[in-house]
């Protein structure tokens, strides 16, 4: 028996635009995550990268369950110094990059290695409704 192995060729990939204007922080990313890797294809292979493009619109309209969550969730950045461990809360991180809040989200579900840094060049997230994407004419996913 042979193993069948993918021919996977970048100029088919597909592009999907994805509204996230009130959506959960988590379920979306789950979502987005799966297409970027592949998971939603007959054709999966671990090892491979077989996913497709996604742009986000309205990043900065994303929400997150519980009353207390926007104060209480923590991202946290560590220059390599003593001392340099810098604390940024959800609702810190929305008011000044909205962008970053989604692309941590999924950057955390793809593999922690060289395929899972290639799988996330494929997401492109835009805070607002507009996207300079127009030309690959994507198709609209829903998320919800």
């Amino acid at each position: 028996m042979k193993t069948f192995i993918p021919k996977v060729d970048p100029s088919q990939r597909k592009w999907y635009v994805a509204d996230v204007d009130g959506a959960i922080l988590g379920r979306s990313a789950v979502k987005v995550a799966n297409i970027l890797r592949g998971k939603n294809k007959p054709i999966f292979t671990p090892h491979l990268d077989t996913g497709d493009h996604v742009v986000i619109i309205n990043a900065g309209r994303l929400r997150v369950t519980g009353k207390n969550k926007p104060n209480q969730m923590s991202y946290y950045r560590y220059s390599g110094y003593p001392g340099g461990l810098k604390t940024t809360t959800y609702e810190q991180m929305m008011q000044k990059r909205p962008e970053d809040v989604f692309m941590l989200a999924v950057k955390r579900m793809l593999p922690k290695n060289r395929l899972g840094r290639k799988m996330i060049k494929k997401l492109h997230i835009y805070a607002d409704d507009k996207h300079p994407h127009q030309a690959q004419k994507p198709e609209i996913l829903k998320l919800s």
